[in-house]
């Protein structure tokens, strides 16, 4: 099954030429990794393991997609009722120049859901875009700033922290919904 996964940036678009073949070579996303929470608490895989969970890569600065998404997360989380508890929905900043846990923490409180925001060492951060396979390219701006391209699809993990599915942000909210209950629930 390739795995199709959007970017977004405020720049450009990076070609890809993911092959079927290419796809099945290699195992899915996901791996082994060791972050620090807002409250700078450790978050490894293994921390996560028990419940599903979404896990998105963006930075605090994106100027669209990053907050819509989020929001879209948040929305879901909250049509989920009493089932969102049983999921865990996580954020990954990949500008650790920039996204310290105060700064995560300031963006994530902007959205009406519990999702665990994550940040680390640029070198562990760098290792787990490879294993999660999200592309990320830091992107020059004329006035010396920059921006981030990015992956911008919703991971899917089952509560054993294998890679399910990806989702996209803009899929029909009832579709949406009940694929986050299928994965609750298997």
């Amino acid at each position: 099954m390739g795995l199709a996964i959007g970017v977004t940036g405020c720049s450009r678009e990076p070609e890809t030429g993911n092959s079927q073949a290419a796809a099945t070579a290699n195992p899915g996303p996901g791996g082994p990794f060791t972050l620090v929470d807002t409250k700078g608490q450790t978050v490894t895989d293994q921390t996560l393991k028990g419940k599903p969970y979404a896990i998105f890569f963006g930075f605090t600065r994106c100027p669209d997609v990053c907050p819509t998404t989020m929001s879209r997360m948040a929305l879901l989380h909250k049509r989920l009722g009493s089932d969102a508890e049983k999921m865990n929905v996580v954020f990954v900043s990949v500008d650790p120049e920039h996204d310290k846990r105060e700064d995560i923490a300031s963006f994530l409180s902007m959205f009406d859901a519990p999702v665990i925001g994550l940040t680390g060492d640029p070198a562990e951060l760098e290792r787990m875009e490879k294993s999660f396979k999200v592309y990320v390219e830091r992107v020059p701006l004329p006035n010396g700033d920059y921006t981030i391209d990015h992956t911008a699809r919703i991971l899917l993990f089952d509560r054993d922290g294998q890679f399910v599915d990806t989702m996209d942000a803009k899929e029909p909210e009832t579709q949406a919904v009940e694929r986050l209950r299928k994965l609750i629930r298997a």
